[in-house]
């Protein structure tokens, strides 16, 4: 029985290959490292932006306050209210913030109209938010009462 175990199997290094034929790899070399990649998730770790309104309702600025950042267009500039390139809204002048809400009426055949109006419920109104600035010092004041 042993000797027919011996013609069956032969072992070469741990491996085990038929009698008959010869082996056709002397040694076998396993991985010495762990195979496969890490699961960190290395996102997330940065602060938010901040974006939103920097002065409220009332608040005094002096002009070239940031009264809001944004990445898309939630706030409108106003009267008195400049625009940077990434939408901040900045004040022009000194005076006293003030957001106003008005009816938008997008134009006839405008993508606005075509795509967001066709979606509304029958009735609904669409509003813009506006951030304005009551200047300080008053436009076209008539010098001669002061003179009086």
């Amino acid at each position: 029985m042993a000797a027919l175990m011996s013609l069956m199997v032969r072992t070469r290094g741990g491996l085990l290959f038929p009698a008959s034929r010869p082996p056709l790899v002397d040694s076998v070399r396993f991985a010495s490292k762990k195979s496969g990649g890490s699961s960190k998730n290395l996102g997330g770790k940065s602060p938010g932006k901040r974006y939103g309104s920097k002065k409220l309702d009332g608040d005094f600025v002096h002009a070239g306050n940031i009264l809001a950042t944004q990445r898309l267009m939630r706030y409108h500039p106003g009267a008195h209210v400049g625009m940077g390139k990434n939408n901040t809204l900045y004040a022009l002048e000194d005076g006293q913030v003030r957001f106003t809400k008005e009816v938008y009426i997008p134009p006839p055949r405008s993508p606005e109209s075509t795509q967001v109006i066709t979606k509304l419920p029958r009735g609904a109104v669409l509003y813009k938010t506006f951030i304005n600035v009551l200047p300080v010092k008053q436009e076209g004041k008539f010098k001669l009462v002061e003179m009086v």
